[in-house]
């Protein structure tokens, strides 16, 4: 007599263990929740420069009426030509848009090959020298103005656009240094190293092996620089007279102007810098330089 085999059930037949789907539906709302709340951030930035833009655009008499509609019915160039084209506005606006970049370019000059021997070699009171770094940063620039001032008239270079420019470098250097330093402590040394054997210099290596690697940290310190150049009033407000900057220009020309032109000045005054952020967004959305 032989043994019969058991039969085994067919393969649809069989019972599976349930699947947990609870951690995948958490993760989800958290990805919602994530997506909400960037959503929220955004409309809180952008609500008060589509308020102004569309200030700017309306009619000084749609301004005038009460209450107002969010979106003004009649939009006109009429004021913000108006504005653009009053006297010392456009000399302004290219000093404003010169001093930004010499800003940049001279912060990153000097601030990057800092950042990176804050980043590679260790020194006596290197800690220190950070937290001093800080500190001048909390300075407030009304502390300096009056010293600053009397520095360059002495110096010859008063009311000229490079005493800006030197200001604000100044401003922004701990800044620069800081930013550069930390995005370059992520560069590995391994690459550095090898470089360093196939016969790069050290300049060499850092020219072409670091520097493309620490592109997304260097366009964040240069929006950072230019966005703090551009917006900076006091200084340049102090150190200038017939070479203001738009933000100088706008604050001394606008103090007894009519509303509508109030808010062209704050649309023009946004505007370059949001222009110039814009640009530089490929840089800060690649990791480590890449561009795809």
């Amino acid at each position: 007599m032989t043994a019969t085999k058991p039969v085994s059930a067919p393969a649809e037949e069989r019972t599976l263990p349930p699947v947990d789907l609870a951690p995948l539906r958490r993760r989800r709302v958290r990805a919602a929740l994530v997506q909400v709340a960037c959503v929220l951030v955004s409309l809180f930035m952008v609500l008060p420069i589509v308020l102004v833009a569309f200030a700017a655009l309306s009619t000084p008499d749609e301004l005038a009426e009460f209450p107002k509609s969010f979106i003004p019915s009649d939009l006109t160039l009429d004021t913000l030509r108006g504005f653009v084209t009053s006297t010392g506005v456009l000399p302004a606006f290219g000093n404003s848009v010169l001093t930004g970049l010499y800003t940049v370019v001279l912060s990153l000059a000097i601030g990057a090959p800092a950042g990176y021997a804050l980043a590679r070699h260790a020194f006596r009171g290197r800690d220190t020298y950070q937290v001093f770094m800080l500190l001048v940063r909390a300075l407030p620039i009304v502390v300096l103005s009056v010293p600053l001032a009397t520095i360059f008239l002495r110096g010859g270079l008063y009311d000229t656009v490079a005493a800006v420019t030197l200001v604000h470098t100044a401003l922004a250097m701990p800044t620069t240094v800081l930013i550069t330093a930390s995005i370059f402590v992520a560069v590995p040394t391994d690459l550095e190293e090898a470089a360093r054997v196939f016969g790069c210099t050290r300049a060499e290596t850092f020219r072409r092996v670091v520097l493309p690697l620490a592109i997304p940290g260097l366009a964040a310190s240069a929006v950072f620089t230019f966005v703090l150049s551009w917006n900076e009033v006091l200084g340049a407000g102090v150190l200038t007279i017939g070479h203001r900057t738009l933000p100088a220009q706008v604050l001394v020309a606008l103090a007894d102007s009519p509303q509508s032109y109030r808010f062209a000045g704050g649309l023009v005054l946004v505007l370059p810098a949001l222009l110039f952020i814009f640009l530089m967004r490929r840089y800060l959305l690649s990791m480590w330089g890449s561009r795809g």
